[in-house]
Order: structure tokens, then C-alpha cells, then sequence
């Protein structure tokens, strides 16, 4: 999966800028022009005091600051009204993401991606979720880092990999983790559109990294815009013992309602195990079963 690439300063400030709200860049881009070319204005004789060595400094300094200004009141309003852009199409983008991913059939939605789509996807549906995030992009100080987490005094990193084809394996989970020890980080996700060996989950147990595959991620995104609330608890992770459901039939239950499968967000039904060690027992299991093998714990 490519990276972004090596920016400039002048980038960099875009980028920086482009992350507030468009109509704060409006703001900034009307109070910059007013404040520098009042600064602008050509230097009169009666403005430089002093005498000998402390006049020709004086003219000087009000010589750079009146060239810096004369620049600086046409180019800074200039990337600030560029970064507005970019964040009023960033936020479109964002939108229309979600938008399309929740309204597809299943988790195929999210092969057609490329990196940068997938970041942004991974963003909003944690955002949703109420976490406060800021998009790194892998290029940062933070080891490969692509999303900071923060709810309340905690923090998270989020590592995307937008593989299709590839299952994300042991040595991903096992350098997030020395990330999240190194910054003091409370957790960490790792995101990807594909899958994870049984070697990943094993050692993400127990060590406050939660997996998210591709089905898992296109239920979250379901779920956050079907209720359209940002309260919506984390879905817990599969465990290898759920990837094969058993053989059930299922109970006629006077329940209403019943939750949504974490795999593909389908409604679920409260099935009966008839052969296993919880034989007899109660559990969730999705209704498009055995297309989904999704199951959840009753009670």
C-alpha cells in the first residue's frame, strides 16, 4: 500500500489548515488580509524616529516588515481560502463515503478503495463512535500511526491496511503494540479490509488491541449511520471459536427486538446449539446464516 509522499513546508501548512472546519478558514483568510495590509501600507518619513544607528534600524525593520506584509496580504488569505476548499471537499468526500458503503449489499464495498479512502473511512466510523480523531496518515513520528484516538484523557492508535487479497499478520499487531507501550497509548486498533491470521489474534488477546476485518468494519459503518448516533459501544471482537457456527435451529422467542450481527449488521435470530460444549444453549446467530456465521451471546 503506497504512502503520501515527502511535502514541502508550503504543503504541510495546507494540510495543517485544511483539517479546521472550512468556514474557520474563511475566517482566518478575511482577519489575515485586514491585519496584513494594514501592515502594508508605504513607510512615511515621520514614521522612522531615532537617531544615527537607531534610525536606519528602525527603517529596516519597518522596511521587512512592510515587504513581508506586502506578500503575506495576498498569498496567506490565498492558502487560507485553498484550505477551505480542501476541507469543504474533504467533508464531502467523507460523506459521501459513508454514505456509499452503507448502502451497499456487503463488505466487497470496501475492496474498490484506495489507501487514503479507506483512512477516511476508518476515521468517520470512529468518529461516529464519539472518539475525537486526528488523521496522521503513517507519516508521522508514531511508527506507522495512521489515526490518533483521544476520548476524554485516553488515547488510540489506529493502523489501517487496505489489503484485499492478504491476510494482516502477526508482526503489524506486534508493532502497534510497541508503538502503544513506547507513547503510552490506552489501546489500539488495527484495520483492515481483508483478514487476520490466527497468529494476529492470538497475540492481540489480552493486550488491549482490538482487530477489525473488512465485514466487521462495513457493520460498524452500518450501524453508525442507521442510528445515526455517535454513543454506539465498540462490537466486540470475533474470537477464532466463533468463525464456524454450529449447527442450530432456531427459538421461538417473545422478544421484539434482537441486536445486529457484527459481521454484516443483518438483523439476528436466537438460536439453540445442538451439538458442541454449549449444546442447549442460547445464542444469537444471523439470520442470512450460512452466507454469514456471525453469532453473538444471549443474554
Amino acid at each position: 500500500m503506497a504512502r503520501r509522499k515527502k511535502t514541502s513546508p508550503l504543503e504541510d501548512i495546507l494540510d495543517l489548515l485544511s483539517l479546521l472546519p472550512w468556514w474557520v478558514c474563511l475566517v482566518l483568510a478575511a482577519v489575515t488580509y485586514i491585519v496584513l495590509s494594514n501592515l502594508a501600507v508605504p513607510i512615511k518619513p515621520s514614521d522612522i524616529q531615532g537617531q544615527g544607528g537607531a534610525m536606519v534600524g528602525a527603517m529596516m525593520q519597518k522596511a521587512i516588515i512592510h515587504g513581508l506584509a506586502t506578500i503575506g496580504q495576498y498569498l496567506v488569505p490565498l492558502m487560507c481560502l485553498i484550505a477551505a476548499a480542501i476541507s469543504a471537499w474533504r467533508r464531502k468526500q467523507r460523506r459521501e463515503l459513508i454514505a456509499g458503503v452503507s448502502e451497499a449489499e456487503s463488505a466487497d464495498a470496501l475492496d474498490g478503495m484506495n489507501w487514503r479512502e479507506f483512512e477516511i473511512l476508518v476515521g468517520e466510523s470512529y468518529r461516529h463512535q464519539g472518539y475525537q480523531v486526528a488523521e496522521l496518515g503513517g507519516a508521522g513520528p508514531d511508527g506507522g500511526v495512521d489515526l490518533l484516538l483521544t476520548k476524554g484523557n485516553e488515547k488510540f492508535f489506529v493502523q489501517c491496511k487496505q489489503w484485499k487479497a492478504y491476510k494482516v499478520g502477526v508482526t503489524t499487531v506486534r508493532e502497534l503494540y510497541g508503538v502503544m507501550a513506547a507513547k503510552g497509548a490506552t489501546g489500539g486498533f488495527v484495520v483492515t479490509s481483508g483478514r487476520f491470521t490466527t497468529d494476529a489474534v492470538e497475540f492481540a488477546q489480552g493486550r488491549n488491541i482490538e482487530l477489525v476485518d473488512g465485514p466487521r468494519l462495513f457493520a460498524m459503518i452500518q450501524r453508525a449511520r442507521r442510528t445515526g448516533t455517535s454513543s454506539s459501544p465498540p462490537i466486540a471482537a470475533d474470537s477464532p471459536a466463533q468463525a464456524q457456527q454450529p449447527e442450530a435451529t432456531a427459538v421461538t422467542t417473545a422478544q421484539t427486538s434482537s441486536p445486529d450481527c457484527p459481521r454484516c449488521g443483518a438483523s439476528m435470530q436466537l438460536r439453540t446449539a445442538r451439538q458442541g460444549a454449549n449444546t442447549g444453549s442460547n445464542f444469537w446467530g444471523c439470520t442470512t446464516y450460512p452466507k454469514c456465521r456471525g453469532t453473538r451471546a444471549a443474554g
